[in-house]
């Protein structure tokens, strides 16, 4: 197993955070799971009419503020404090559902334990006899969002990689990732073609991505490079 030597250089939770965000085109409904997609919220551009979707039912939201009281009776599906923004609904869980899988929302943005060259998505168990699975409605949301997006490390914390030829963990969906965010790149996932590299941390190699990629890799004709 090869891992990243301390000095390799990563972008912080914050920052993978910061990049969706800013790649989310104007207009889009969008659903933003535990982890790191949530915090895709605080980074929304706001001259950009951007919808929110919660599976509990709430369709346009944004997070509490840092030092503002939360409503108790206003959460999202990770049970965080949030606010209503002018226009938005509310309904019961079956209509949430219902526009998740009817194909309503543009993109989800979630989190990941392994993400193959084919799309195929694990995301909500570990495979062991102690896990205590969270499904909730991972499952429903890549099937029906137009776009799938997985923000998340490029390793776990013990330095296995999580981009992989092919899922060894329980599945959430088949061919259903069209991009990833990790700490250290930016992928597309093209049908057929794999992993497809758009951008790098700055003082990243090519051979150090290589290593700690449990697949192979192609590359853009041009490699952006994304600040810390």
């Amino acid at each position: 197993m090869q891992t990243l030597e301390a000095q390799t250089p990563k972008l912080s939770r914050t920052r993978i955070a910061q990049l969706v965000a800013a790649d989310i085109p104007a207009g889009s409904y969008v659903n933003l799971g535990i982890g790191i997609p949530t915090m895709v919220a605080r980074y929304l551009d706001e001259t950009k009419e951007i919808v929110l979707h919660s599976e509990n039912g709430i369709l346009g939201l944004r997070g509490v503020p840092d030092g503002v009281a939360g409503d108790i009776d206003l959460i999202n599906a990770s049970k965080e404090y949030v606010q209503l923004i002018p226009g938005a609904s509310l309904c019961d869980q079956a209509m949430s559902f219902a526009m998740m899988r009817g194909g309503h929302l543009d993109l989800t943005v979630l989190g990941a334990f392994q993400v193959a060259v084919n799309g195929d998505l694990a995301s909500w168990s570990v495979g062991q006899e102690d896990d205590v699975p969270g499904i909730g409605g991972a499952m429903d949301l890549v099937v029906g969002a137009r776009r799938v997006i997985v923000a998340m490390q490029h390793t776990d914390r013990d330095g296995v990689p999580k981009l992989v030829q092919q899922c060894t963990l329980p599945l959430t969906g088949l061919g259903v990732v069209t991009s990833v965010y990790t700490d250290l790149a930016i992928l597309d996932v093209e049908p057929g073609e794999g992993f497809l590299v758009k951008a790098m941390v700055a003082g990243l190699s090519r051979a150090a991505l290589e290593r700690v990629t449990d697949a192979p890799l192609r590359y853009a004709d041009t490699v952006r490079t994304l600040e810390r």
